[in-house]
């Protein structure tokens, strides 16, 4: 569901052969993006041109994707040897946010979680609220159509990372997608993990 890590992964390469790559951006807090309200002039307004845009389709829906991301190597990563990296991703549907993200290997934003924490979670009995008391808040955001039901809502947390030097790159990237019903109880747990940290 994630196309950030495809993004991220490219920046780092460019930021490891470059020095730095994308346009240093402000993180858009939580609380100024209302999923359903919230336009692309907005977004724009705040952020400026986005690093990437395209069109993703999720349940039979098109939807509009900015991205915005930066990558510096002379910046302070997540922990040692790792590139610093951030992106924040928006997706439109009829022009209203249904969907946002961030993910940053920075030092002093990183998004890095505990992904065996995720077996705690219990389809049909763990809440939102759960979740978050686990986890903490959460980095993405979504409603239909990014999820199946009209009537559900979902959280992510997610995390990549590039290591090594420009001849010996390592990924490692993981997500932890929650959905959940209209009250709140977790319908469905996602968790995946890729590559070597």
């Amino acid at each position: 569901m994630n196309p950030r890590f495809a993004t991220t992964a490219v920046i780092l390469v460019c930021a490891l052969l470059a020095g730095c790559a994308g346009t240093q951006f402000t993180r858009v807090a939580e609380d100024a993006l209302a999923l359903g309200q919230t336009t692309e002039a907005q977004v724009r307004a705040r952020l400026g041109e986005p690093y990437r845009e395209g069109v993703a389709t999720k349940n039979d829906q098109q939807m509009k994707s900015l991205s915005y991301a930066y990558a510096s190597t002379g910046a302070e990563g997540a922990s040692d040897g790792v590139v610093a990296a951030r992106s924040q991703g928006f997706y439109f549907h009829n022009n209203r946010l249904v969907g946002h993200e961030f993910i940053s290997s920075w030092k002093e934003d990183s998004t890095d979680f505990d992904g065996a924490r995720a077996t705690q979670i219990r389809k049909g009995q763990s809440t939102l609220a759960d979740v978050e008391r686990l986890f903490g808040r959460p980095v993405g955001r979504y409603i239909h159509p990014m999820v199946a039901g009209a009537d559900e809502q979902a959280v992510s947390y997610l995390y990549s990372q590039t290591t090594g030097g420009a001849f010996n790159l390592k990924f490692f990237q993981k997500r932890l997608l929650v959905t959940a019903n209209r009250q709140g109880v977790v319908t469905e747990v996602d968790y995946a993990e890729s590559g070597t940290r």
